[in-house]
């Protein structure tokens, strides 16, 4: 009889439990670890996204974004009505809409 409670895990088997916050860091470790770091853009490919926002600024050129998060890439589209250098940042408008975009989240432009 006793040999049964010692196998598989016997007295612990059916006691097992996790508590609510216990769990609760689990996942949040779990998201954490897929966690992507920001690419280092050198002054080549800045300089390339600057004249591809200056393509939609001046000659109301559609333009797509890749933005920087950290868990995943965005792709935004639209067109760049605002440049403002004071606050490192453009004004992107697409279906009706807009937003403001900060110049350290773009990773990437094209037309």
């Amino acid at each position: 009889m006793m040999s049964k409670k010692l196998t598989d895990n016997g007295l612990f088997d059916s006691s097992r439990m996790m508590l609510p916050q216990h769990k609760e860091e689990i996942l949040k470790h779990q998201h954490e670890l897929n966690r992507n770091n920001k690419p280092v853009i050198d002054e080549q490919e800045w300089q390339l996204i600057g004249e591809v926002l200056s393509a939609s600024f001046n000659q109301h050129v559609r333009v797509t974004l890749e933005l920087f998060d950290p868990f995943e890439t965005k792709t935004v589209s639209g067109f760049v009505t605002v440049i403002n250098t004071y606050r490192n940042e453009i004004k992107l408008c697409y279906d009706d809409e807009w937003e403001w975009i900060n110049f350290g989240d773009i990773i990437a432009a094209t037309t």
